[in-house]
């Protein structure tokens, strides 16, 4: 392909251009334009080279309209080139002033320039919004205008390092379209991707490492294209499972580097609408918690403005009794795992998400890896079906005050492009490649789960058991029903995954209760009867396989 004609070319062009404007407008007097929400950028060059540039911390302190102020760390993009961006939340004029350790460098210190913020807009809801936080109640997700927000994410661990520019705009475009709000990626080399699709990597070295800002660069058109899709960035900043090669950051780097590399990544991307997964695939728990709440707090400091931030734990661990009080810590995430025998859907069922929620104080609870459709379980090395990746997403959705789930397609995830074995992944079985598995069946349900939950103040739901006039466990966990009722009382939803029948107990109703089953296979409704509120009676399932059951009191 021409380079005239090379998309890569053209988006790195369009942002240099951009910012030639912004820094024009600043020298000519005339304050820069900005949407609220939007990502504001300046560069800075220093008056000399330095041995270490990560030892330089550059800080901007913004101030803008009814007294806002916020210090944004800059960051360093290679030669003398250092960077802030900043995403502003209030309309007006904004000024903004550096602090650099070396006063002397004029450079660096004491730059200053303004930039007007006008009214939100754009194709996106995400764009028009603002990017998510924690509702009032810390249950749930909101976006900065206070909309409930529905993480609904995808796995594509690799697709950011391993993708060309065309196909990470294809893939983006398929899951805004199928209803995802989230990709999850990995920002650095890591266990499954030891380069990206150059051949570069984010940093070298261990005790001291050395950051290569090519790297980022290509990194900063996939974190954009991300949300200039609508869709959040769940960045995994330190992975923490690593191989023989000893490469994943999370493991192998001392805390004082791996504190070094994610602050870096932070002040790079921190004003994107990103959730930070700190750690991904660790062991947080007892004696090993206390490395993550040393680079935690040194990464995240309390008094200063970031995203959402947790770590994505192993399979079927549960870390959060350790680290719950740890202010860094906003959310809780877990992996329910890649499994079908009967201890994994008690654990799916029960703990995880199930026991999360009840730890004070109140956070968010998304179980970050359900079942990858595609992939062989861990137990009878069978590929796991679509209807295994629906029971793991409504296990976890309806045991807790639900926040949101992350859905996985065993090929996205490792970017593969014919059909392999993933990278030190022996026991996943092969996988097809990634644009086959975009239309898995499992992946157009998650549209259907999107729609059913948007229908729905899926924000209200709490599990509530009491709405089973009986409640058996079978020894094969086959048969165990999720049913959730709203804090108000006027509906409720129930997940029936192998059941004939269910009996109700609807006396907790105030008034007559309409019934209607949903299909989560298609979202197709059939009515089901109207009952008065009663302790016990049956109903029957449409048909076999898992149902959906939504109580409506009318």
């Amino acid at each position: 392909m021409a380079d005239g004609h090379d998309p890569r070319r053209r988006d790195a062009a369009s942002a240099a251009r951009a910012l030639i404007l912004v820094l024009a407008l600043a020298i000519a007097g005339i304050a820069a334009e900005i949407r609220r929400y939007g990502v504001f950028e300046a560069a800075f060059t220093a008056s000399r080279d330095y041995t270490d540039p990560l030892e330089i911390e550059l800080l901007v302190e913004f101030s803008g309209p009814g007294g806002a102020r916020e210090t944004v760390a800059g960051f360093w993009d290679g030669g003398r080139t250092w960077r802030v961006r900043f995403s502003p939340e209030r309309t007006g004029l904004w000024r903004y002033r550096t602090r650099a350790p070396d006063t002397a460098d004029p450079g660096l210190h004491n730059q200053t320039g303004t930039f007007r913020v006008t009214a939100a807009g754009g194709p996106t809801e995400l764009a028009r919004r603002g990017a998510p936080r924690l509702s009032p109640n810390r249950r749930y997700f909101v976006y900065a205008d206070g909309k409930p927000w529905f993480w609904l994410g995808d796995t594509a661990w690799n697709g950011a390092l391993l993708s060309t520019d065309e196909e990470w705009a294809q893939y983006l475009k398929d899951r805004a379209a199928k209803g995802f709000s989230l990709i999850q990626l990995v920002m650095t080399q890591w266990r499954a991707g030891r380069a990206d699709e150059l051949g570069q990597v984010a940093f070298t070295g261990a005790d001291r490492i050395q950051i290569h800002p090519a790297f980022f660069q290509r990194m900063d058109r996939k974190i954009r294209a991300v949300n200039d899709h609508g869709l959040v960035a769940g960045c995994v900043l330190l992975w923490a499972l690593t191989s023989k090669d000893r490469e994943s950051p999370g493991e192998v780097l001392p805390e004082h580097q791996a504190i070094v590399l994610a602050r870096y990544m932070v002040a790079r991307y921190g004003a994107y609408a990103v959730m930070w997964l700190l750690g991904g695939d660790g062991d947080y728990r007892g004696e090993k918690a206390e490395r993550w709440r040393v680079i935690g707090r040194a990464v995240f400091p309390e008094g200063r403005a970031r995203r959402p931030v947790t770590l994505h734990p192993r399979g079927m661990q549960d870390p959060w009794p350790d680290l719950k009080n740890e202010p860094w810590l906003d959310f809780l995430m877990y992996q329910s795992g890649h499994g079908n025998n009967p201890k994994k859907w008690e654990w799916n069922a029960t703990q995880g998400c199930a026991a999360g929620w009840k730890l004070d104080p109140p956070r968010p609870v998304i179980d970050g890896e359900i079942n990858y459709e595609g992939h062989l379980d861990y137990h009878t090395q069978q590929r796991i079906s679509d209807a295994q990746v629906r029971r793991a997403a409504y296990y976890s959705l309806l045991a807790a005050p639900p926040a949101g789930v992350t859905y996985g397609a065993h090929g996205i995830w490792p970017w593969i492009r014919k059909p392999e074995v993933p990278l030190d992944h022996p026991r996943s079985g092969v996988a097809e490649p990634w644009h086959v598995c975009l239309n898995y069946p499992g992946a157009r349900q998650m549209q259907v789960l999107r729609r059913i939950f948007d229908s729905l103040e899926w924000w209200k739901l709490r599990p509530d058991r009491s709405l089973l006039a009986e409640d058996p466990r079978d020894p094969e966990f086959t048969r165990y029903i999720m049913p959730a009722r709203a804090e108000t009382g006027e509906y409720a939803l129930l997940y029936l995954p192998e059941n004939p029948e269910i009996k109700l107990d609807l006396s907790g109703f105030r008034r007559t209760v309409q019934a209607v089953w949903i299909d989560p296979r298609t979202g197709r409704r059939s009515p089901a009867g109207r009952f008065k509120p009663s302790p016990g009676f049956t109903l029957k399932t449409p048909g076999e396989g898992d149902w959906l059951l939504l109580l409506t009191a009318r």
